[in-house]
């Protein structure tokens, strides 16, 4: 059943990974600016620097969809107010085990692909709307990160974890 929402997503075997880092991000719409700056930091320091438009961008897109459907808009999170996002590197055995109920920013590198893994409470599945008007403030984040990443998809969370992972993968040119 699940297996159509997860082609294309790496093996997610810890030992795998060359490289991960994530960020909890608190439920604020400033949150997106700080997943920016630490995707941008992030890719810097593994090297990835010519891949930041695309990535920034995609990663911009998955922060805002989460913040904006994956939170209740009524919950206040009083907890955030002073929060600052919480960034990163984890050991490779804690990845994706935070059960933290905000947002939570996932960047996983292998040899040959990247990606972007957005962890949020909602199992709600993310829902690409159909719209003719590109002029819309919103509406299009699902197409730009279907068409900025190589692939991308969610998949629900299970056992202690709650929630939804949304994951676009890019795929990394062989250093010259």
């Amino acid at each position: 059943m699940l297996e159509p929402l997860r082609q294309g997503l790496p093996p997610l075997d810890p030992a795998a990974v060359s490289s991960a880092a994530s960020c909890a991000l608190p439920a604020r719409y400033e949150a997106v600016r700080e997943a920016r700056r630490f995707t941008r930091a992030t890719l810097d320091e593994w090297g990835l620097s010519d891949r930041f438009d695309d990535v920034c961008l995609v990663v911009s897109e998955l922060v805002t969809n989460a913040l904006r459907h994956g939170l209740p808009l009524d919950r206040h999170h009083p907890a955030d107010e002073g929060l600052r996002a919480a960034c990163h590197v984890p050991a490779p055995a804690t990845l994706l085990h935070d059960t933290s109920p905000h947002v939570r920013l996932h960047l996983l590198r292998w040899t040959k692909r990247l990606v972007c893994a957005v962890r949020d409470p909602s199992r709600e599945s993310p829902v690409a709307r159909e719209t003719d008007d590109f002029s819309a403030e919103s509406g299009r984040g699902l197409f730009l990160v279907d068409s900025f990443s190589d692939s991308w998809g969610w998949h629900p969370l299970a056992g202690a974890l709650h929630g939804k992972v949304v994951w676009a993968l890019f795929r990394l040119r062989p250093a010259d």
